[in-house]
């Protein structure tokens, strides 16, 4: 077994680690583990002459050989500092098999250490690929018909994928991705990862995010609702329907849109001087489970709200739920305002109150940002907020008594 060393700095010449492997009928599997080895060698080796310059200096300076040409890191100098050839790299950076496991690790490691992106104009599939964690209904095909509509005018499709389904089955949709070649990527409420990050931007596809869990680690343009906004107008409308004793029953306060709703729910009540009574906070996930347990647990307090406002409309069914349960009537007894305007909000019985986010919208601004960069265009504005709406229907009315 050879594994390529590099260059002598003196001689010029060739060097390699070479390890015997034994015939037999293990031998192949000996022959991986030896290489793997002595690839691990090569790149602790290529690592030290790397942070000191030394991988440069020792190699020709002939651009198809240079750790970099001009200024800019090449694949062929990935190569060199990983210890493999620069087809195996291209093959990481296609997301193509063929690479071991280790290797492609560090590899990946090595892009995302050298800031590599990949700087020729590669050939892409004609389509957008948008990016879930867990398909979630109504929200969901909105932001893909809005994608679509800003793709189908350049001539493109739209393709998703589910990354908590890949995931559970052992497998990296970053990676896969790579291999589908997409003109862009659209990952919606969720973040990436250092390592998804690192390998999708070294292979030079443009990434835009929708509804972004929290704030940014890595330079990827967003785009979200006026959650903050929201959470003002839903509270400024019970208030003014007369509502002092106001709940409130917000997501996961991890999400950044969690807690802009609730910090603007906050904002309204202490500009009208009726600050929020923290013991009616509830925060849960946004689903109708979590509003119906925290919805039966408001109206059981001594004191029950006479409002409750939500952190999503399945959150706001939830409470419908717990209120026909208690037989509190919505919204004689009790006010209820969600937040999305999901197809149910209007189905309800009474019809829901809710905040409209721009679903459609959110998708078309996000795809037209990774296609403007997919063209070449410089795209300067990090983050975009659209506006929300308040829809009022029937389940908000004036307080009883």
């Amino acid at each position: 077994m050879r594994v390529y060393l590099g260059l002598d700095p003196e001689s010029g010449k060739r060097r390699h680690l070479v390890e015997t492997v034994p015939a037999g009928p293990g031998a192949a599997l000996e022959a991986e583990r030896v290489r793997e080895r002595l690839l691990g060698e090569v790149a602790r080796r290529r690592s030290a002459h790397a942070r000191v310059g030394e991988a440069a200096r020792a190699t020709p300076e002939a651009p198809s050989s240079t750790a970099r040409a001009r200024g800019r890191l090449t694949v062929a100098g990935i190569a060199r500092l990983a210890g493999v050839s620069p087809p195996t790299v291209s093959k990481v950076l296609n997301g193509r098999a063929g690479v071991a496991p280790e290797t492609r690790r560090r590899i990946e490691r090595l892009l995302r250490e050298q800031g590599y992106r990949r700087p020729e104009k590669v050939a892409r599939a004609a389509c957008v690929e948008v990016v879930f964690y867990g398909i979630q209904g109504h929200p969901a095909v909105t932001i893909m018909n809005g994608v679509k509509r800003e793709a189908a005018a350049h001539s493109l499709t739209v393709g998703f994928t589910d990354a908590l389904e890949e995931e559970s089955a052992g497998r990296s949709w970053a990676r896969d991705l790579l291999a589908r070649r997409p003109a862009g990527v659209i990952v919606v409420r969720m973040g990436f990862t250092p390592e998804q990050h690192g390998l999708l931007s070294a292979s030079g596809i443009p990434l835009a995010s929708v509804d972004p869990p929290g704030e940014p680690l890595r330079p990827v343009p967003s785009v979200s609702a006026a959650n903050r906004q929201g959470g003002i107008a839903a509270a400024q409308h019970l208030l003014e329907l007369g509502h002092r004793r106001i709940a409130v029953i917000t997501g996961p306060l991890e999400r950044r849109s969690a807690g802009h709703r609730l910090d603007g729910a906050r904002t309204a009540m202490r500009a009208a001087a009726e600050p929020l009574d923290e013991h009616l906070v509830r925060t849960g996930s946004f689903s109708f489970e979590d509003g119906f347990s925290h919805g039966s647990n408001l109206l059981r307090v001594p004191e029950p709200p006479t409002a409750v406002l939500c952190g999503n409309d399945l959150q706001a069914i939830g409470v419908y739920e717990a209120a026909r349960q208690a037989g509190v009537r919505v919204p004689e007894d009790l006010s209820v305002v969600g937040f999305d305007d999901i197809s149910y909000a209007r189905w309800c019985g009474p019809p829901m109150t809710t905040v409209r986010q721009p679903f459609a919208e959110l998708g078309a601004t996000a795809a037209g940002l990774v296609l403007a960069e997919a063209e070449g265009q410089a795209v300067t504005q990090t983050h975009i907020e659209l506006a929300t709406t308040l829809v009022v229907r029937a389940s908000t009315a004036p307080p009883p008594g």
